[in-house]
């Protein structure tokens, strides 16, 4: 007997938790992302530098640190979670980091001569963004992004490691019972191939209908 197609059905529903994770913590993490820019590029001080130090904190803490102890010291702390949720929190905030980091290389790509021409025109620094920055901005960005959203979705394996019965843990688990290692870790690989080629695939799509808007 097959033991994916004797366990098609929770294979399913574990890829169907990854995938929520993946697109939930992905539109999460780039809507994070692009604010945490902005209060990086903000003339107020305060907000750059907090801005500076989330990007720093959460590109060099491990994400398996972070979801450990969200999961098992925040509940001491009074805040409980189902774990997807958490896991899906934990990604976000996480990968936003990232996300800040790629629209920041995007936003130094806009020459500051076209930025100070902007604020001596009277432009606030909504208006500077909208209107000069990020057009020119959203073109080098888009592969970037694309990057972080497939670490992201490569990512959500770690969360079988806190509890959360996605692909991985799934798939450990009918390993577990059939014992045919290469058959089933080399079904779920090819899985998250597919995912990540589908990812690179729309990006470039992306790209493409920036570069033509152009």
């Amino acid at each position: 007997m097959n033991p994916l197609i004797d366990n098609l059905g929770p294979l399913v529903q574990a890829l169907g938790t990854t995938l929520l994770m993946a697109v939930v913590a992905g539109i999460g993490s780039i809507v994070l992302g692009v604010l945490i820019t902005i209060a990086r590029v903000s003339p107020i001080p305060i907000l750059r530098t907090a801005a500076f130090l989330y990007v720093q904190f959460f590109i060099n803490v491990p994400l398996l640190a972070l979801l450990l102890l969200a999961v098992f010291a925040l509940p001491d702390a009074g805040l409980l979670l189902p774990l997807t949720p958490t896991a899906i929190i934990v990604l976000t905030v996480y990968e936003a980091a990232y996300v800040a980091e790629a629209v920041r290389s995007g936003v130094n790509t806009v020459p500051v001569g076209q930025v100070e021409a902007a604020r001596a025109l009277g432009f606030t620094l909504a208006k500077t963004l909208r209107l000069v920055v990020v057009p020119q901005a959203l073109r080098a960005v888009v592969q970037p992004i694309g990057n972080v959203m497939i670490a992201l979705a490569m990512n959500t394996a770690l969360a079988a490691a806190v509890g959360v019965v996605e692909l991985t843990a799934e798939v450990n688990k009918v390993n577990l019972v059939a014992a045919q290692p290469i058959l089933i870790f080399s079904s779920a690989g090819l899985v998250y191939m597919a995912i990540a080629l589908t990812i690179g695939l729309a990006a470039g799509w992306v790209e493409r209908k920036v570069a033509i808007a152009r």
